[in-house]
């Protein structure tokens, strides 16, 4: 018997295997918090199977995501990256992901770790919600506004509210699985 899925990801095996094992999942790790938000940051304005379909290119294309590295990132590095066909080219987005290389790491020196920082949005748990159909699941709340907002007062860029919100169904801070989706209760 086929398993119920959110409909959002239904007949694209990469897209049906990161909702399997990764959308929802709470994440504490700062490394692949950071990953998430970079991929949600190139996201903005496109849709997150294009992100998906890249994301090996932009894994090494970014050093592993390694965040210590890409804070600093050189010109050559950002000329290197506009010229990688296999990620996406655009150069706001890129000098965005070395901005929040670093204010992230600041956020790391205030807090300890970026996840203890990003986690106390939502208290430390992730918010479970209650969606019938993946269409009803909101674009941002006020929480994602709140983050937003602290996040680009911290120099943080390409972080409006629907792209902290997508990032944090992504990591776990928030469940919109879908009721009836297998995976609703087990995240």
């Amino acid at each position: 018997m086929e398993k119920h899925r959110c409909g959002w990801c239904v007949g694209d095996a990469l897209y049906e295997a990161y909702h399997d094992h990764e959308w929802g999942v709470p994440v504490y790790d700062d490394e692949t918090i950071f990953e998430f938000l970079i991929l949600e940051t190139f996201q903005a304005g496109l849709s997150w199977i294009t992100v998906l379909r890249k994301r090996k290119n932009f894994h090494d294309a970014f050093d592993q995501f390694d965040y210590k590295k890409i804070a600093k990132y050189k010109q050559e590095k950002v000329d290197s990256l506009l010229e990688n066909a296999g990620i996406i080219r655009n150069k706001l987005k890129i000098k965005a992901t070395i901005t929040n290389a670093q204010a992230f790491i600041k956020i790391q020196e205030e807090f300890g770790s970026f996840s203890t920082y990003i986690w106390a949005f939502v208290d430390g748990k992730p918010i479970k919600n209650n969606i019938k159909n993946y269409k009803d699941a909101p674009a941002n709340t006020a929480i994602s506004d709140a983050l937003s907002k602290d996040l680009k007062k911290r120099g943080f860029k390409f972080v409006g509210s629907t792209v902290i919100y997508a990032h944090m169904q992504a990591t776990g801070m928030v469940n919109d699985h879908e009721v009836g989706c297998f995976r609703y209760n087990e995240v």
